[in-house]
């Protein structure tokens, strides 16, 4: 990689921190959560951020969040579906960039993405939660 790329790299990755760290996202109950506006803003902007969707597959198909990788892994309750998440989680492991966990309602089965990803040796701070999942997603939807 040329200097001049690591450069680009470097000041994109810095303005991406710094576009997170301004009201981009609330920690509430240990968590950190991302706004609907604040995720369409990233995905307008390109961004580099990972978006994991975990709905069932009938939902997903209906409705999904632009970009979004689909798992299938609601309401990750059990070993079957966590494991769901671990084709995500190892390409993941191979970036440092953020990552919004979409859910039906943006609570429980989030979390438990979340907690799953931490046991799997993602950090915290780079997990969002889409608040209110994507029930309280305003913005187009793409469908399969």
């Amino acid at each position: 990689m040329t200097l001049s790329k690591k450069l680009l790299t470097m000041t994109a990755l810095a303005a991406l921190v710094i576009f997170f760290a301004g009201n981009a996202f609330a920690m509430k109950d240990s968590y950190n959560y991302m706004s609907p506006a604040s995720l369409q803003n990233a995905i307008d902007t390109k961004a580099d951020i990972a978006i994991i969707d975990i709905q069932p597959a009938d939902q997903f198909k209906s409705h999904h969040v632009k970009n979004s990788v689909q798992t299938c892994a609601y309401p990750t309750k059990t070993v079957a579906d966590t494991e769901k998440l671990n084709a995500a989680i190892f390409e993941l492991k191979k970036s440092t960039k953020p990552i919004v966990i979409v859910c039906p309602g943006g609570k429980g089965g989030a979390e438990r993405s979340i907690n799953y990803m931490n046991k799997q040796g993602i950090a915290s701070y780079r997990l969002f939660i889409l608040t209110n999942g994507q029930g309280g997603w305003p913005y187009a939807v793409e469908s399969n």
